[in-house]
């Protein structure tokens, strides 16, 4: 059976696919046997369209798309596979021959159309993999696919932000600038695209001297998918609503307290979704974080300089954003944490301190986010070029494991990583996580190594998290938990913009027969199976054989972690 599409042609695909392989594989293991497919959900522009569509390459389907200028006509969406007049009952029979059926925007059908989708679901001959935008008005038999658990449902989260920076590689753009991007867009692909094209094309990405990559300051651009998202509040009409959103916008980054605000106003915009009030203290703010900056974009440049703060004026909230990370550092308390000054500053290419650089810069590097660290750090260097401490940050976050001869908790601890854990006793906060780091390396207590790593992943510390666990992949003799170990610490490094310190380029395939490593090695270059197998005059299915087993004794099953395991000479990890 061919595949059957509205289109002649297969639209180009933007981008290429990135991230989302645990959900990939929950898409391509409903397709297989005794499956009856799967309904995935999520709001628009998340990537659903984009993922089934790498769910089911190579696959014979029939696809059909509902639209809105279509969902009054019975069938509308299936009129390029049925006949005009077919019944329902008809249309259940003749749809039954497909195997594979895929339903982008199910949300949009008419009710014929997805009356028909529901039957095909109960009666399990047809393969289904339906796509939904969630929040809208959705056809009752569309939605029973899940409530009725007719279908199992997967509801699409955002793409991580490191998965957004992956995808945005090719554009060159430093880390500062798609944490912001990340930010303004929430998972919005669609959005996404756009503003990285309009950024591209209205010269608005400057140079990062020494560095390749290109930066983002300054206002949004107002793009059309920004107008078409700004949408609910440009069309407010009340005088009274439209002021309080302005002030709200030009308020940022502080919430602003419920007082000298209208009450009436608020209530109304509240209750549109359009502001939120935090419970505790009657803060408000805006409901989503592109708002803000398309609101300033979109308000006259009068009206923009009586409602401005001046730049200076953030400085006292700076100063307590930067006490606040200093004060978390000494209590060894690196998790995530709001920090919207300092991210705000730099939107708006105001100047940002040179100290509250630096100390950003130190926050992101123990965490394990060493591109921003890098960042944040070339950030206070292009306020004051000279700065030790900035310079200083830099030079770790590019490369340098450890802190080389300091005397801070931190500098004593880098002996534990290192792998000498005797460097480090007695000088290390008693009872402390790093404490206990250091003694169950000195024990060589697999247990405790992989305990305290989940101990440093809690408190935020994803790198030494990662090294802890690598380290216990040595101490342990039970081979299921040394791959538990192996497999945590790969997941951890993935998640750290690329570190390579000491421990963890000793993540090797040790395990592995030579053929095992071979092919391991090719996959963690991006060679696909079929490539593998011409390369080596294998057949496809002896590749996958070999791969079957290397994820085995491995502990991982994740293609896109294998770059962690083996050393790629002048290559970084995917």
């Amino acid at each position: 059976m061919r595949t059957y599409e509205q289109d002649a042609t297969t639209p180009e695909l933007p981008w290429p696919f990135t991230g989302r392989e645990d959900e990939l594989e929950l898409v391509r293991g409903s397709l297989t046997a005794g499956r009856h497919g799967i309904v995935v959900t999520g709001p628009a522009g998340h990537g659903k369209t984009r993922l089934i569509t790498e769910a089911v390459r190579g696959t014979e389907h029939a696809r059909v798309t509902g639209t809105p200028e279509a969902r009054d006509l019975p069938f509308a969406a299936f009129a390029h596979l049925l006949r005009d007049g077919v019944s329902a009952q008809r249309a259940v029979q003749i749809l039954s021959a497909f195997r594979l059926l895929v339903v982008d925007d199910a949300h949009l059908l008419d009710e014929a159309s997805a009356a028909v989708v529901h039957q095909l679901a109960v009666q399990g001959r047809t393969r289904l993999v339906v796509a939904a935008v969630d929040g809208v008005p959705t056809p009752g038999a569309v939605s029973r696919l899940w409530t009725g658990e007719v279908l199992p449902r997967l509801a699409l989260a955002p793409l991580p932000r490191e998965d957004t920076a992956r995808l945005l590689a090719p554009a060159g753009l430093e880390r500062l600038t798609v944490r912001r991007l990340h930010h303004v867009c929430q998972g919005d692909l669609r959005l996404l695209r756009d503003l990285v094209g309009a950024l591209g094309g209205s010269g608005r990405l400057v140079p990062v001297p020494g560095t390749g990559e290109r930066a983002w300051r300054g206002a949004l651009p107002v793009t059309a998918a920004v107008r078409e998202r700004l949408a609910p509040l440009l069309g407010r009409s009340a005088p009274d609503e439209r002021e309080t959103l302005e002030r709200l916008a030009f308020a940022e980054p502080a919430p602003m307290p419920l007082d000298g605000l209208d009450l009436d106003a608020l209530e109304r915009l509240e209750a549109d979704g359009l502001i939120a009030v935090d419970d505790r203290d009657g803060a408000v703010t805006l409901a989503h974080p592109l708002y803000g900056p398309a609101l300033r974009a979109t308000t006259g440049r009068v009206r923009a300089r009586r409602l401005t703060r001046e730049a200076g004026a953030h400085g006292p909230a700076a100063d307590a954003e930067q006490r606040m990370l200093v004060r978390r550092i000494e209590e060894l308390d690196v998790r995530a944490v709001p920090t919207p000054v300092g991210e705000w500053l730099v939107a708006e290419d105001a100047a940002l301190p040179t100290g509250y650089a630096a100390v950003r810069a130190r926050y992101a590097r123990l965490r394990g986010e060493l591109r921003d660290a890098e960042a944040w750090a070339r950030e206070g260097l292009r306020q004051t070029p000279g700065d030790a401490d900035c310079r200083t940050e830099l030079r770790l976050a590019g490369g340098e494991s450890t802190t080389a001869g300091g005397d801070d908790v931190y500098a004593r601890y880098d002996a534990v990583r290192l792998g000498e854990p005797q460097r480090g006793a007695g000088r290390l906060p008693a009872g402390s996580v790093l404490a206990r780091h250091a003694d169950a390396l000195a024990r060589a207590d697999g247990a405790a190594l992989d305990r305290a790593a989940r101990d440093l992943e809690e408190r935020g510390f994803l790198l030494f998290a990662a090294e802890a666990h690598a380290q216990a992949v040595r101490a342990h003799r039970d081979p299921r938990a040394a791959r538990y170990s192996r497999t945590r610490a790969v997941a951890l490094a993935r998640r750290c913009q690329g570190a390579r310190t000491p421990v963890l380029d000793g993540l090797v395939l040790g395990e592995l027969t030579a053929r095992q490593r071979q092919i391991v090695t090719l996959a963690a270059a991006g060679l696909s199976n079929r490539e593998i197998a011409e390369k080596l005059t294998l057949s496809v299915r002896t590749v996958g054989n070999h791969l079957y087993s290397a994820y085995t004794r491995l502990g991982t099953g994740d293609r896109g972690a294998l770059p962690w395991l083996v050393e790629l000479p002048e290559s970084e990890p995917a």
